[in-house]
C-alpha cells in the first residue's frame, strides 16, 4: 500500500452473513455483485460468497458480468439490468443469463437463433423502472423468444419498500403471484427478496433471494449479521496551529486557541464528499472533528495534543457506523460504500489476518 488509506473488508464476516442469510431465507441464494461488490471489489470475495452457500452471482451489466468470465468465474451469473439485444452472441458464448426487460426488446430480440440463451423475465409490480406489468405481453415475448430457441430459466420482481414497509411490499408480492399464475408457466428461479425482504418477508411461493448490501453488514440493524466493512487512514502530520489562524480552502474554520491539527491523506477525490465536513472521525480512542473543507486528497482534523503521525484513523467502521454516516449526509449507506474511489487500497481480513492488499491500479504488482 503506497497511501496510507484503506477500505477494510472482513471476509469472515461476509461468509457468516451469507450463511446466516440462506439459512434465515430458507431459499437459494443470489449474491448480487453490482458495482465491483459494492465497491468491495467481486473479485477478492466471489471465493468466499461461494464458499458460504451462494447458488448464482447478479451483476448490472454485462461489462459487470464480463469481467467475473475473464477472471475465473464460470458458475451461474445473472444481468440485472438491461443488455443490448446486439450482444446476444456474448450472452450464450459465456454462459450469461438476463433480464427480459419489456415486449419491444423480446421482439427484437427473436429476430436471432437463440439457442443456449437463458433468460429471466423481469416483472414490474411497483418500481416502474424495467419489466412486463401486462401479462399477454409478457406470454407474447416468452412465446416469441421461446420459438427462437431460448431458455426462459427464471422470473422475478423487485420490491421498493422492503425495509421500510411490509404492507407495501405484500401488495408487491400478490401482485407478482398473480401475475406468475396467469401466465401458467413453470421457472427454476422464481425470486423477489432483496436483502431486506430475504430477512423480514417470508413467504413460501418464491425459491430464490437476491442479497447485495446485507453481506456486509451493511443497512440492517439484525442481531445475526455482522459488519464486514471499514474506511480507515493514517494520520501523516500533526502541527501546531495559533489561535486566529484559518485551516484550509476559503478559509472556513478559524481557530479560536492554539489547536493540534492533523492531516490524513483521503479526500473528495477517494468518495470522502465536502459535505463531511464538521463531523467527526475516531483516532487514538477519542472522536475528532474535521475542520476546514475536505481537499481532494487531504482532510484535517482538530485532535488531542496526544496524537502523533501514524495513528489510525476511523472514517466509518466499528465505532461511526456507515449508517450513521449516511444518516448525517442525507443518504444512504449503498452511496457511501459504491462512492469509494479506486485510489483506496482494499484490505481483506480473514482469521484475524491481513490476507491480501487489492488495488485495481497496482493489480500487476
Amino acid at each position: 500500500m503506497y497511501r496510507k488509506t484503506w477500505l477494510e473488508i472482513n471476509l469472515d464476516a461476509i461468509h457468516h452473513n451469507t450463511k446466516t442469510i440462506k439459512k434465515i431465507s430458507q431459499k437459494k441464494l443470489i449474491a448480487v455483485l453490482k458495482a465491483d461488490a459494492y465497491g468491495c471489489n467481486d473479485t477478492q470475495i466471489i471465493a468466499t460468497i461461494l464458499d458460504a452457500g451462494a447458488d448464482m452471482i447478479a451483476v448490472s451489466s454485462l461489462d459487470e458480468a464480463l469481467a467475473l468470465r475473464h477472471f475465473g468465474y464460470f458458475g451461474k451469473l445473472l444481468i440485472l439490468g438491461v443488455v443490448d439485444t446486439e450482444q446476444y452472441k456474448k450472452l450464450i458464448n459465456h454462459d450469461i443469463s438476463c433480464a427480459i426487460p419489456n415486449l419491444k426488446w423480446a421482439i427484437q430480440l427473436s429476430n436471432y437463433d437463440l439457442t443456449g440463451l437463458k433468460l429471466h423475465l423481469k416483472v414490474d409490480t411497483g418500481m416502474n423502472r424495467i419489466g412486463f406489468k401486462d401479462v399477454m405481453e409478457a406470454k407474447q415475448a416468452l412465446q416469441l423468444l421461446k420459438n427462437a430457441h431460448a431458455t426462459v430459466e427464471g422470473i422475478f420482481t423487485h420490491y421498493h419498500s422492503a425495509d421500510t414497509s411490509q404492507d407495501k411490499t405484500l401488495e408487491q408480492f400478490e401482485t407478482f403471484k398473480t401475475f406468475y399464475q396467469n401466465l401458467n408457466e413453470k421457472f427454476e428461479w422464481i425470486h423477489c427478496d432483496n436483502s431486506a425482504a430475504s430477512i423480514s418477508f417470508h413467504e413460501d411461493f418464491t425459491n430464490a433471494c437476491r442479497v447485495g448490501i446485507f453481506l456486509y453488514g451493511i443497512a440492517t440493524d439484525h442481531k445475526d449479521l455482522q459488519g464486514a466493512v471499514a474506511l480507515k487512514t493514517k494520520v501523516a502530520m500533526v502541527k501546531q496551529v495559533q489561535s486566529g489562524e484559518t485551516i484550509g480552502y476559503g478559509a472556513t474554520y478559524t481557530t479560536n486557541s492554539t489547536q493540534s491539527i492533523a492531516t490524513i491523506p483521503i479526500g473528495y477525490a477517494d468518495g470522502f464528499l465536502r459535505r463531511n465536513q464538521g463531523r467527526k472521525v475516531f483516532v487514538h480512542g477519542t472522536y475528532a472533528t474535521i475542520v476546514g473543507r475536505i481537499c481532494m486528497d487531504q482532510t484535517m482534523i482538530q485532535v488531542d495534543d496526544c496524537v502523533k503521525e501514524e495513528d489510525e484513523v476511523e472514517i466509518f467502521g466499528p465505532h461511526i457506523s456507515i449508517e450513521e454516516m449516511a444518516n448525517d449526509l442525507d443518504t444512504i449507506p449503498y452511496e457511501i460504500i459504491t462512492n469509494i474511489s479506486d485510489r483506496v487500497t482494499r484490505v481483506y481480513i480473514q482469521h484475524g489476518k491481513v490476507i491480501k492488499e487489492f488495488n485495481p491500479r497496482f493489480h500487476h504488482e
